[in-house]
C-alpha cells in the first residue's frame, strides 16, 4: 500500500484477512528444549540480558576517583540488589579490611572529642586495655598511698618540719631566759612573760622590781615579740614547704605508680604515634586529679571499693569505638535501608542527670558513613531522599570527604543542651544509590550536585531478546531459582510455559522479562500447586494454575466492570450496525493487574467551520495525548478530503458512559471510523472493536496493553455468546506483541473470534463498514460507491451548504 493513499492515482488497499491462531500466540516449543527437567541444567555462568549494566557496574566499583560513586536504575524486581551485593561482596573480599575508628577525650577541650584511627581489630583491644588499666591504677595509687614508704616518707617530711619549727621556738626561748622572760603557750597562741629565778612574776610582783630593772624587762620583752614574729611568720612557710613536699611525693608516687601500669600499654602500641600522644594525655590528666582518683579506690574506713564500680565513673579516661572491624573480611558493605539523617551521619545520644539533658563522648555513636568507610554503602534513593536532610548530609560527606557527627538540633542552631563537636572522620568509600529512573532524571534535571557526586549510572534492562540461545539461558536461569527456593524441579513443558509467561509479562512475543522477583513468584506458587497435587515435580498445568489463581485474586474489580456491561448498565453492543458507533477499547490497570474494557466511541457531524470537538477535553476528562490524537484526525480529514477547499463541518467525538479520565492516542482510530461512519452515512459492524493510533496520513500505530484490550472484548462476547463475527481490528505493528489467552486463541481456530490487523484506516472502515475504500482518480476524486467517496460527497455538500448560507447572508447585508 502506499505511504499516502491520497496522492493520485493510489492504489484501492485490500481488506485484511484474519491473523492465523498461531500468530496470536507466540509459543514456546518444549521439543526445542534439550533437557526433561531442571536438574539436568546447570546455573548460567553469566547474568542473563544485564550487559551494559554489569559493564557500567564492574567499572564503577574498579574507579576509585572521585565522584564515580553509581546510581543503579531500574524497576523493582530486576534483581538489581542481588547482583549488586554479589559484585560488591566479590570485590570487598579482595580489598584491605579498613581502620577502626574511635573517639577519646580531649582534656584540653572535652567538647571536642579526638578521633582515633586505629589498625582493624585494635580499637576494642584498646578499649579493654584503657578500661583494665584504670581499674589497676585506682587499685595500685590507692595501695600505694596506704604503703608503708609512703607513710615512713611522709612522716619523715612532717618531722623535719616539725624539728624545724621545733627548734626555733627551743632557740627563742633559750633567748628569752636569758633575758628572764618565759615564752609560753596559751590557748590564744604564744606569750612572753617576766621570770626571777625561775617562777614567773605576776603583775604586782612586776610593779615591786625597781624602775631600771622593770625597764629592762620590757626592752627584752619587745625584742622577744620581734623574734616570736619572724619565727610564727615562718610556720606558714614550713606549711607551704611541707604541702610542697608533700604534693611532690605524691606526684612522685602517683607518677611512678601511672608509668608502672601504662608502660605495658605503652609497649604494646608504641608503633601507634595516635595512641601514644593519647597515653600522655592521660597520665598528665591522672597526676593532675590523682587525689580524686586516689579516693575513688578508698573506702571511708581506708578499704579498697571495687575496682569495676569506680572505673565506670572515670568515663574521661574510656575509649569509645565508633567502628570496629575486628570480625571483619576484608571491606565493608553496609546496607542501610532506614536512611535517616542521624543513622546515615551518625548521632550524639544524652543522659538525665538532676533534670537535666547532658552528653560526653561516649555516648557518640556511628552512622552508616563511618561504618562503610574504607568499603562500600548502599542506599534506597527514594528512602533517602524521603528523609530530611539526609540527601544533603550525604553530598556534604562525599564532597568534603569526611564525616562529622552532628546532631540535627546543633546543625540548625536549636540545641539547648550540652552539645559536642566530635572530631570529623576522613571518609573513602564508595556510595551505590538503587532507585527507579523517574529519581535519577529528576535528580539530574534539579540537582546541579548529583551528576559531578554520582558519575556512573547502571542502567537494568526491562527484558532482553527471545531466540533459541536467550531462550536456553532463560531455562538455566529458573532451574538456578528452583534450586534456589528449595522447590520442586521443572518439567520441560512447565519450563515452557514459564518462558510463555516472562513474554507475556513484557506484552512482547518476542522479548523476554528479566523481572526476575515475579519470575521467582510464579516458580513458587506454581510449586505450591504441584505441592497441592502431590506431584514430585512441576508440570504445566501446575504453572498455568499459578497464573490463573495470580489473576483470579485480583480480578474482582474486572469481574464488575463485566458484569455492568453485560447487565446493560454499561451499553456495549456486540451486535447489528450503527452509524457513527463504535466499539473501542481502552485498559484498567490496578498496580500488578490490568485488563481490558470495551467503550462505546459515538462521532456527530453538522454543517460548521471545521471544528472537530472533543468533548472529554471540553469537560477536562481528556488528556493531552487523547486531545492530540483527536488533533490528529481533524488534520487527517482536510488533508484527505479537503485539500482544496474548507472543512465546512461541525463534528463531535466522545467515549459514551466514561465518568473519569481518558487518556492515551490508542482510540483514535475508533474515533476516526465513527466520524467517517457519520460523514458517509454508512453503519458500523458492532460486532467488531478497533484499537490502534493514526497519524495524519491515516497510518495505523502501535499501542500499548493490545492482549488485555484484545482479551477484554473476547470476554465480554464469550459472555454473550461467540457467534463467528466477533473480534478485533488491531495495528499491524503490534502483531509481535500477541500474547493472547488459549481460550481466545482456541476461539480463533474455531472461527468464532477473528484478529483482524491492519496498517491503514482504510482498512479498518472497510472491515467496520463493509464498503471498500475506494481509489482516487488523477482528479483527486474517490470512487462515489466507496466509503472515501461518500466521505468526499459530503464534505463537499457541506462546503457548498456553507457557501450557500455565506451568500444569503451577504445578500442581506445592510449597505
Amino acid at each position: 500500500m502506499n505511504d499516502h493513499p491520497r496522492d493520485m492515482g493510489s492504489p484501492e488497499v485490500s481488506t485484511p484477512e484474519p491473523l492465523a491462531p498461531q500468530a496470536l500466540f507466540h509459543a514456546c516449543d518444549p521439543d526445542l528444549l534439550d533437557f526433561q527437567t531442571t536438574t539436568e541444567l546447570a546455573d548460567p555462568d553469566q547474568v542473563i540480558g544485564q550487559d551494559r549494566a554489569l559493564e557500567a557496574l564492574h567499572f564503577g566499583i574498579g574507579m576509585h576517583h572521585e565522584g564515580y560513586n553509581l546510581y543503579v536504575l531500574g524497576s523493582t524486581g530486576l534483581g538489581r540488589r542481588t547482583l549488586v551485593h554479589r559484585l560488591l561482596h566479590a570485590n570487598a573480599a579482595e580489598r584491605p579490611i579498613p581502620s577502626d575508628w574511635c573517639y577519646v577525650n580531649d582534656f584540653d577541650a572535652p567538647h571536642r572529642p579526638r578521633a582515633l584511627r586505629l589498625p582493624p581489630g585494635r580499637g576494642q583491644t584498646l578499649r579493654r586495655d584503657m578500661q583494665q588499666a584504670m581499674e589497676d591504677i585506682i587499685t595500685a595509687l590507692a595501695a600505694a598511698f596506704q604503703s608503708d614508704a609512703y607513710r615512713i616518707q611522709a612522716q619523715e617530711i612532717h618531722d623535719e618540719l616539725k624539728e624545724r619549727d621545733e627548734k626555733a621556738f627551743a632557740a627563742l626561748r633559750e633567748k628569752a631566759a636569758r633575758k628572764s622572760v618565759v615564752l609560753m603557750r596559751t590557748p590564744g597562741g604564744y606569750t612572753l612573760a617576766p621570770m626571777r629565778d625561775g617562777e614567773i612574776l605576776g603583775a604586782e610582783e612586776f610593779e615591786k622590781l625597781p624602775k631600771k630593772e622593770q625597764q629592762a624587762i620590757e626592752a627584752a620583752i619587745d625584742e622577744l615579740k620581734e623574734d616570736l614574729k619572724q619565727v610564727i611568720a615562718q610556720i606558714p612557710r614550713l606549711q607551704r614547704e611541707g604541702r610542697e613536699r608533700h604534693k611532690e611525693l605524691d606526684l612522685s608516687v602517683s607518677g611512678f605508680t601511672l608509668d608502672q601500669q601504662l608502660d605495658e600499654l605503652r609497649r604494646k602500641y608504641q608503633d601507634l604515634p595516635e595512641v601514644q600522644r593519647f597515653l600522655d594525655a592521660v597520665r598528665a590528666d591522672l597526676l593532675e586529679n590523682a587525689d580524686q582518683i586516689r579516693g575513688l579506690g578508698e573506702e571511708d574506713g581506708g578499704g579498697p571499693n571495687p575496682a569495676g564500680q569506680a572505673a565506670r565513673q572515670l568515663t574521661r579516661y574510656k575509649v569509645n569505638v565508633l567502628v570496629d572491624h575486628a570480625q571483619s573480611q576484608g571491606a565493608p558493605v553496609i546496607y542501610e535501608d532506614t536512611p535517616p539523617y542521624q543513622n546515615l551521619v551518625g548521632r550524639v545520644e544524652h543522659t538525665v542527670q538532676s533534670g537535666t539533658l547532658v552528653t560526653d563522648f561516649t555516648l557518640i555513636k556511628s552512622g552508616a558513613l563511618a561504618r562503610a568507610n574504607g568499603g562500600y554503602l548502599v542506599l534506597d534513593a527514594e528512602r533517602l531522599l524521603g528523609h530530611p536532610f539526609a540527601w544533603q548530609a550525604l553530598k556534604r560527606a562525599l564532597r568534603a570527604h569526611e564525616v562529622r557527627v552532628e546532631s540535627l538540633e546543633t546543625m540548625l542552631s536549636m540545641a539547648s543542651t550540652t552539645t559536642l563537636e566530635p572530631e570529623a572522620i576522613p571518609l573513602d568509600l564508595k556510595v551505590v544509590l538503587v532507585g527507579d529512573r523517574r529519581l535519577y532524571y529528576l535528580l539530574q534535571h534539579y540537582d546541579p550536585e548529583f551528576a559531578r557526586l554520582f558519575k556512573v549510572a547502571a542502567d537494568f534492562s526491562e527484558d532482553m531478546r527471545r531466540d533459541a540461545e536467550a531462550t536456553h539461558l532463560y531455562a538455566r536461569v529458573i532451574a538456578m531459582l528452583q534450586r534456589a527456593g528449595g522447590l520442586r524441579p521443572l518439567s520441560r513443558d512447565a519450563v515452557a510455559r514459564v518462558i510463555e509467561q516472562a513474554a507475556r509479562r513484557i506484552e512482547d512475543g518476542e522479548r523476554l522479562s528479566l523481572h526476575m522477583g515475579s519470575l521467582d513468584d510464579l516458580l513458587r506458587e506454581a510449586d505450591y500447586w504441584a505441592g497441592q497435587d502431590r506431584a514430585e515435580q512441576v508440570e504445566a498445568e501446575h504453572v498455568e494454575h499459578a497464573i490463573d489463581a495470580g489473576i483470579r485474586r485480583l480480578s474482582r474489580i474486572r469481574e464488575q466492570v463485566h458484569e455492568g456491561i453485560l447487565r446493560g448498565l454499561q451499553r456495549v453492543d456486540i451486535d447489528g450496525e450503527h452509524v457513527g458507533q463504535v466499539n473501542g477499547l481502552s485498559v484498567i490497570s490496578l498496580g500488578e493487574f490490568s485488563f481490558g474494557r470495551p467503550s462505546r466511541i459515538t462521532a456527530t457531524a453538522h454543517l460548521g467551520d471545521g471544528e472537530v470537538v472533543d468533548i472529554e477535553r471540553e469537560v477536562e476528562l481528556g488528556g493531552a495525548i487523547h486531545s492530540k490524537g483527536v488533533l490528529i484526525l481533524s488534520a487527517y480529514l482536510a488533508w484527505r478530503y479537503s485539500n482544496d477547499s474548507p472543512l465546512s463541518l461541525a463534528a463531535s467525538l466522545t467515549f459514551e458512559q466514561s465518568y473519569g479520565p481518558v487518556e492515551g492516542d490508542s482510540a483514535s482510530v475508533a474515533e476516526l471510523c465513527a466520524l467517517l461512519s457519520t460523514l458517509a452515512n454508512a453503519p458500523v459492524r458492532q460486532s467488531l472493536a478497533v484499537t490502534g493510533a493514526v497519524d495524519q496520513h491515516g497510518v495505523v500505530q502501535a499501542i500499548g496493553g493490545i492482549n488485555q484490550k484484545i482479551e477484554g472484548f473476547f470476554d465480554v462476547c464469550s459472555a454473550r455468546g461467540l457467534n463467528g463475527h466477533q473480534g478485533v481490528i488491531m495495528p499491524q505493528s503490534n502483531c509481535s506483541h500477541l500474547m493472547l489467552r488459549q481460550d481466545v486463541v482456541a476461539a480463533a481456530r474455531a472461527g468464532r473470534f477473528h484478529i483482524y490487523a491492519v496498517t491503514h484506516v482504510d482498512q479498518a472502515a472497510a472491515l467496520l463498514t463493509g464498503l471498500p475504500a475506494g481509489r482516487m482518480d488523477a482528479d483527486g476524486l474517490w470512487s462515489l460507491e466507496s466509503l472515501n467517496g461518500r466521505v468526499q460527497a459530503r464534505l463537499k455538500e457541506l462546503a457548498r451548504l456553507r457557501q450557500a448560507y455565506s451568500n444569503r447572508s451577504g445578500d442581506h447585508a445592510p449597505p
